[in-house]
């Protein structure tokens, strides 16, 4: 990765085009962020149907918990195992709990936290 990439990939920033598709209703600010179809198969079925029921968002608090995923992915023997096995099921019960408890002021607050994270980073 380059050092732009780096900044650009640490700050979020590279999340910016993501704007574009809230601006034409494919997304929201705040939502389960999207998944590539083969983890989306692998979400627990009685998750999956909640989850795919609200658009998808540039944050929500699984992105908050796993600020620092490529981090962790990094250090893992086994990255792709590390992540079905461990991480996929903790965003699969958060993004779950978003929807069922999902509110403006939740989000207002899901944003405020999202935008505190990508500052103190």
């Amino acid at each position: 990765m380059t050092a732009v990439g780096r900044v650009l990939r640490k700050t979020k920033l590279d999340e910016l085009p993501q704007f574009y598709d809230v601006l034409r209703g494919a997304m929201s600010l705040v939502g389960p962020r999207p998944e590539v179809p083969e983890y989306v198969a692998q979400w627990p079925d009685e998750l999956r149907d909640e989850i795919l029921s609200v658009r998808p968002g540039i944050t929500d608090p699984a992105s908050i918990r796993f600020r620092n995923e490529a981090d962790e992915l990094a250090a893992a023997e086994d990255p792709e195992k590390h992540y079905v096995e461990v991480l996929l099921p903790q965003k699969a019960r958060l993004y779950a709990e978003y929807v069922r408890h999902r509110s403006f002021t939740g989000d207002l607050a899901i944003l405020a936290r999202t935008a505190v994270a990508v500052l103190r980073d």
